[in-house]
């Protein structure tokens, strides 16, 4: 299940604890569309991490915000901390590979690497 993430909720849904993948999409975009079928089985296979999405035509200002330019544009957080951002299409095993890597990041490896905490606004 994906949930909708809107300027209202979006911050308080990628700082927290756990594992956050965020797919900025837009109806129009054909490779959105396309992308949103392999981000709902994937959150099927993942149960235990938070599938959102956000709809770039109607959050104007949070995808301007966050420096979303193209949609579709997949970022994760771990942790609250921003671990990947890109854009494009990602077939399933792709997307599979990126949560398993996610999975066996270092926290404070990573923490002592940036040590000042993102604005995930």
């Amino acid at each position: 299940m994906t949930v909708v993430l809107t300027e209202a909720d979006y911050a308080a849904t990628v700082s927290a604890p756990g594992i956050v993948l965020v797919d900025f999409r837009a109806a129009r975009s054909g490779s959105s569309r396309a992308f949103t079928r392999e981000f709902a089985a994937a959150a099927g296979r993942h149960p235990g991490l938070v599938f959102a999405s956000v709809d770039t035509e109607a959050e104007v200002a949070l995808t301007a915000r966050v420096g979303v330019r193209s949609a579709p544009t997949l970022m994760v957080f771990r942790d609250g901390v921003p671990v990947y951002a890109e854009p494009g299409y990602l077939p399933g095993d792709s997307l599979d590979l990126l949560v398993a890597t996610v999975r066996e990041l270092d926290m404070p490896a990573v923490r002592a690497l940036f040590p000042e905490p993102v604005d995930p606004r």
